[in-house]
């Protein structure tokens, strides 16, 4: 019998689908993971330096070190994925993120910790895209709303939650538990990725390896991550370091690119931008991503040296717009399709645009009840935004 007189039997297709919920939970757990050590850390700070005996300008390496990692990986996972097999290269960077943070808290230096959050930032940036390709491979077309609102939840809900997270952690248990506490959700990633995922059905292995490529993007994306990071601890563009940073972002990103568009095996495709569509979307998540961590990362900073508050109580804080910004992504998972989705996107785009607004006005004198409307806006515009965009840039 041939291929073409087999008939199509409705029972495979929901075969297919049978783990999805699963596979769901799955990839936004590790999401959650990766995007809770973007924030996590910012609160125990303070901690890390007396501990470890390190000036402010020591310790943002922590933080820098694993971002800088993390933007270099991210723009090759697909590469990566392809190259290895998705399950392989997927359930090895949840184990080498679980590992480095088992070794980020037993780390005894400055050193031995920046050098471990490199290692875990290598690890985490293949998890956020990587799961968002799963999803689409895991879910009909039709429940593609709801795939996106479970993984925003994750996405938006996770680094809004690092500082309630590490601010409880720290003050009750020490800073090098904000990385143990990886350890058994990252077993448990490890161990649903090995059972249910699979590789992709339009997987294809590159034939060579851009090696070009990879070293301009590696350059290029870490010295502008490295510039952005230090420009203002030494004084922006009188700075011959930063300066140097600069030329080398440049030079390198504008290569890349030249490259990228010629070789017959780019290790990021960049033709795929033809799509209007689609490069309006990226734009739009550009500027969305922007907003987001600007702010997880700005108000702990602000709560916690101009305020005064403990690191606990500048999670509590952050806490409501966290959890209004998931419920209002479940809500529009569930409303996907019935209208259009722009109307959310600009509705999304005017809430926020309030909350930042109220955000622009606080003062050294603001209290509790003044961060509490602002913070819930936030998380009810970044909510709107998030599902039906993603959607829209992918359709």
């Amino acid at each position: 019998m041939t291929a073409a007189s087999i008939p199509f039997s409705p029972a495979l297709a929901n075969d297919r689908y049978k783990y999805k919920y699963l596979i769901a939970i799955t990839v936004s757990l590790a999401s959650v993971l990766e995007l809770l050590d973007t924030s996590i850390v910012n609160v125990a700070i303070p901690h890390m330096m007396g501990n470890l005996g390190a000036t402010l300008d020591q310790i943002a390496w922590v933080s820098t070190g694993y971002i800088v990692a993390n933007v270099i990986v991210l723009p090759i996972t697909g590469w990566l994925s392809a190259y290895f097999g998705r399950q392989r290269y997927f359930a090895g960077s949840i184990a080498l993120f679980t590992l480095a943070s088992f070794m980020c808290g037993n780390a005894g230096s400055l050193g031995a910790l920046v050098f471990w959050r490199i290692v875990q930032g290598l690890g985490g940036g293949a998890l956020l895209s990587t799961s968002q390709a799963i999803l689409y491979e895991e879910f009909p077309r039709e429940e593609y709303g709801t795939a996106m609102a479970i993984f925003g939840v994750g996405v938006m809900v996770g680094p809004t939650l690092g500082p309630t997270v590490g601010g409880w952690i720290t003050d009750t248990y020490g800073w090098p538990w904000i990385f143990y506490i990886n350890i058994p959700f990252g077993m448990l990633a490890l161990a649903l990725t090995l059972s249910f995922i699979n590789d992709s059905l339009h997987q294809e292995r590159a034939e060579s390896v851009d090696w070009l490529g990879l070293g301009l993007l590696a350059i290029g994306v870490g010295s502008l991550q490295i510039m952005l990071e230090r420009g203002e601890r030494l004084d922006w563009w009188a700075s011959s370091q930063i300066r140097l940073l600069a030329v080398a972002s440049v030079v390198s990103l504008v290569t890349f690119i030249w490259h990228e568009l010629r070789t017959e095996h780019p290790v990021v495709d960049l033709r795929i931008l033809k799509s209007r569509q689609l490069a309006v979307g990226v734009l739009f998540g550009l500027v969305l991503g922007v907003c987001l961590y600007a702010t997880v990362f700005v108000l702990p900073v602000y709560l916690q040296t101009i305020r005064n508050f403990t690191a606990n109580q500048t999670g509590l804080v952050i806490l409501p717009g966290a959890l209004a910004s998931a419920f209002t992504m479940g809500f529009m998972g569930r409303l996907q399709g019935k209208f259009d989705g722009r109307l959310s996107i600009a509705a999304g785009i005017g809430i926020f645009a309030l909350s930042m607004w109220k955000h622009a006005h606080f003062t050294t004198e603001s209290g509790m009840h003044d961060f509490f409307w602002p913070l819930i806006f936030r998380g009810v515009g970044l909510g709107l935004i998030f599902v039906p965009l993603t959607n829209l840039a992918l359709a």
